[in-house]
Order: structure tokens, then sequence, then C-alpha cells
């Protein structure tokens, strides 16, 4: 058998859609999604086994200014996988202008001298006209191998990218073994589910002070039991979190027990406890502690 392989990095500023890509590329959930910009901390590896080709995606944080010592991790993290890729997806939203985050990619594609496609986002909520002049733009800009209109959110023309990377597999030895989805561990995917369901049920800046650490992971026959640790910056956010009477913390769990169960097909126990620990993105220690740490 005649097997191929590629990396391929998906970049691009944070909110474009890159997670909700690999998802759809996928079609099962491994990176988790959220209305919020810089969602995704680490660099996910999520990949797509094909008869005999083998598409490593690299789904990687949302490239921006970074503030505070988590997000110059995430910038580093997102800038290395051009580097370690044999592709790279440049994501852009339709409606979108060009702005310093999308030249500073495609310079770094340039001087890689890498392979390079144009994956333009959320056509379902901008005009023809709209998708034209960003694709114009774009082609001002670099001379891509390949332009993709698409929605990732509904799956419209992901195969088209899919077909376009195809171009780019070489003949080699598959680097993951077949039913291999990812390379997250299960606790980190827990922890990484948990934080979702934060973002998705906290408003303004409580879900980018959080950090999920999971304490104790023990799998049985039919039951697997987590104990997790939520850390927050201040305590007026831990009592937000927590809600009135345990609310708060019984949705995010309820929404989390969901996801999880679905995931690893047994019934899950869920131990979720709320602790402050201040200015956490501020020092590089606590970051790299709360499992942000670099290859």
């Amino acid at each position: 058998m005649n097997t191929r392989t590629a990396y391929i990095a998906i970049v691009g500023r944070p909110n474009v859609g890159k997670s909700t890509l690999l998802n759809a590329l996928l079609g099962e959930k491994v990176a988790i999604v959220s209305n919020k910009p810089q969602t995704t901390r680490n660099r996910i590896l999520g990949i797509l086994t094909e008869g005999e080709d083998q598409y490593v995606f690299l789904d990687t944080p949302g490239v921006f200014t970074p503030r505070n010592a988590l997000g110059e991790f995430m910038v580093r993290t997102a800038g290395a996988s051009v580097g370690d890729s044999d592709v790279v997806i440049l994501m852009v939203d339709a409606s979108g202008r060009i702005t310093s985050v999308e030249e500073n990619i495609i310079e770094n594609i340039k001087k890689a001298g890498i392979p390079s496609i144009l994956a333009v986002n959320k056509t379902d909520l901008a005009t023809p006209e709209e998708i034209a002049q960003c694709l114009k733009a774009y082609s001002e800009k670099h001379d891509f191998d390949a332009y993709v209109p698409l929605c990732a959110k509904n799956g419209k023309n992901t195969k088209a990218l899919l077909s376009e990377c195809e171009k780019f597999l070489v003949e080699s030895e598959w680097l993951f073994p077949e039913d291999m989805m990812t390379d997250q561990p299960m606790r980190q995917v827990a922890s990484e589910i948990i934080r979702e369901k934060i973002l998705r049920t906290m408003d303004k800046e409580i879900p980018h002070g959080v950090a999920v650490v999971i304490e104790e992971f023990k799998e049985e026959d039919t039951l697997v039991s987590i104990r997790a640790e939520i850390f927050c910056e201040k305590e007026s956010h831990k009592g937000i979190i927590v809600g009135k009477g345990g609310e708060g913390l019984k949705r995010i769990g309820s929404y989390a027990r969901a996801d999880l169960e679905k995931m690893l097909e047994k019934k899950v126990y869920l131990n979720l406890w709320v602790k402050v620990k201040e200015n956490w993105r501020e020092s590089a220690r606590a970051v790299g502690n709360f499992g942000y740490q670099e290859d």
C-alpha cells in the first residue's frame, strides 16, 4: 500500500472558525468551540485517515497582540506551527479586512516557502460582492496555491478544501495509527470540554481568566470518575461561576457531562471545584503549571 501524509496547519485571527473547521473536516469534535475569541490555547492535532491518505491537521491558537504570559504562549504556539507544517491554511473572515495579523502570517509563509491555501470562511454571513472583494484583496497580497470560500459551521465546501490539501500529500508511512483522531490525552480533552462550557455560559472577561485542571481521571468498565478544579482570577469571579445556590456550576457540569458521556460512551461522574489563583495569566510559571507548555 502506497500511503501518503502531510502536516497541515490551520492559522488565522481569533474567532475566524479554525476549530469549527477542524471538527468539520474530521467529522468529530476534537477541538472546543465558542463564540468567544481566543478559545483555543494549545495546538490541537486532528488526524483524518481516508483510504491510503492521512491528513494531520494542526489547529492553532488565534494570532493576536499578546497582553500577558498566556497570550505570549499562544502566539508562539501558532507561529511555530507554520514552520512545523507541510501546508498552511490561512483562514479569514469573508467580510473582514486584511490586518497586520494576516500580513505577518503571509510574510511567514513566504519566508518558509510553504504551500498555502486561503480558506475564506463565514460565507453564509457575507454577500457575493464581499466574498469576491476578499478573494481579490488576498490574491494581491500573495499567490496562494488555492482559494476556497466555505462555511465551516455548516460544512459547505469543506470537501473542496480537503481536495486541495490532498494535492500536497507525499508518499510516506503514516505518522499515527489508522484509528487515532487526536493526540490529546483524554484528561486534556475533558479539561477542554469543561472550559468550553464555561466559555459558553459565562460573559465578558471571566472565561479568559479560567483554567481547568483534571486532578483525577479514573476509568472503569461502565463509569468514568473525573475530579476537576476550575481556577479563576478573582473571588468575585468564583461567585459568578458557582452561581446562586450552585446553579452556575451545576449547569457547566451538566453540559460537560453530556459531551463527555457521548465521547467516552460511558456514564461520567463529574466533580467540579472552583478555586482562585489571582492574575495567573500574568505568570509564565503559572501558565506552565496549568498545562500550557511548549513541546
